[in-house]
This record gives C-alpha cells, sequence and structure tokens, in this order.
C-alpha cells in the first residue's frame, strides 16, 4: 500500500477518511510536547492564559529532540511513549487538538476523545530518531525554554513516515495486530498478566 501524502495545513479535513494501518508521509507544521510542557499548558489553561500555539486542528508531537548539528534542524528526534500523556489528551483534544503523534497504546478515555472529537493518533517509529531528524527542515523554541529539549518547539517536517494507529471512529492498530496475532496462535495466548507459551 502507497502512503498518503498529507499536509497539516487542512489536516482535520481529510482525519475522517483515515483508518488505523494507512501509512502516512506528513508535512507542514507540527508542535514538539512532552510531560512537563504538557503540565505547563495545563497550567496555562487553568490561569486563563493563552497557549503558545493554536490548538485548533494542531499536531503535537511527543517529542524531545536534541540539538542539531551539522547544519540540521535537530539532533534525534524519536517519539516518546504517548501513554505519558494520556491524562491531557482528552482536554486538549476538547479544545480542538486535531492529531497527537507519539509511540504506543493509548488509554481508553484518549481512544474516545478522539471519537468525540474526529481527531487521530499517528504513530511514529520508535528507535529510529536519527531518520526521523532528515525530515525536520525547522524547529524553533516557542515556549519553556528552561525545559531544554523538552520545551515547545514548532517544527515544519517535509514526508514523516507515520502509521494511524487509532483513527476517528476509534479503531485501534495496536488492539486490532494483537487480536490477529491471538487468532493465530502465534506464540501462544496473550492476556492481562501477560503472555505465555
Amino acid at each position: 500500500m502507497s502512503a498518503l501524502r498529507l499536509h497539516t495545513d487542512g489536516l482535520a479535513a481529510r482525519l475522517p477518511e483515515l483508518r488505523a494501518g494507512d501509512r502516512v508521509l506528513l508535512s507542514g507544521t507540527i508542535y514538539t510536547a512532552r510531560d512537563a510542557a504538557h503540565k505547563r499548558l495545563f497550567g496555562l489553561l487553568d490561569r486563563g492564559e493563552a497557549l503558545p500555539f493554536d490548538l485548533k486542528g494542531a499536531a503535537i508531537y511527543y517529542a524531545g529532540p536534541t540539538p542539531g548539528q551539522q547544519g540540521m534542524a535537530v539532533g534525534a528526534c524519536g517519539p516518546t511513549t504517548a501513554g505519558r500523556m494520556d491524562a491531557f489528551a482528552p482536554r486538549l483534544l476538547d479544545l480542538g487538538l486535531g492529531a497527537m503523534i507519539g509511540k504506543g497504546e493509548r488509554s481508553q478515555a484518549v481512544v474516545d476523545a478522539i471519537v468525540r472529537n474526529g481527531a487521530c493518533y499517528f504513530a511514529a517509529v520508535g528507535g529510529a530518531g536519527a531518520l526521523i531528524a532528515r525530515c525536520i527542515e525547522t524547529a524553533q523554541v516557542i515556549a519553556f525554554d528552561d525545559l531544554g529539549c523538552e520545551s515547545v518547539k514548532r517544527m515544519t517536517v517535509r514526508d514523516l513516515p507515520l502509521t494511524v494507529a487509532i483513527d476517528s471512529r476509534g479503531d485501534d492498530l495496536y488492539k486490532q495486530g494483537r487480536a490477529e496475532y491471538e487468532v493465530k496462535g502465534i506464540g501462544g495466548a496473550c492476556g492481562e498478566n501477560g503472555c505465555f507459551t
């Protein structure tokens, strides 16, 4: 299957057509934010202050890129485990966040918020931070500079390779993959307490 080319301008209008498992090449503007930055964003929201970027239709990449070298905008820029942001995601989605980029499964509360808001969760390849950095053309700190790598950055990306992990209907690639694995009986059975062969 060929990858769909998407741009963050108008991304919200394209989200309903995406399905879990679709491969995507994303270009445009995304924002980085991890745990510490999310806590600060919530502090701003709780005080009724403006956020450093417009959430409406925005895409947040859960990453803490290292400084760039040899003319690159950033160094390694691999995805952070998205579950660390699960406590924050539903509120941001309800405020207009269009998409999240990370790695790993999400809680049911996040899936429900994705469906409620017609949003999407993209998975980036873990362990490929140096390769992902090649897709990043610019990176500018826009908030919380004191957090270093975890500051909020506005980044311009070109053909960032992603997979739709949870689509706007709530279909979840992680659950689908696990179910297929169990049906085929590969390696035994998996449950809440782990896998058994």
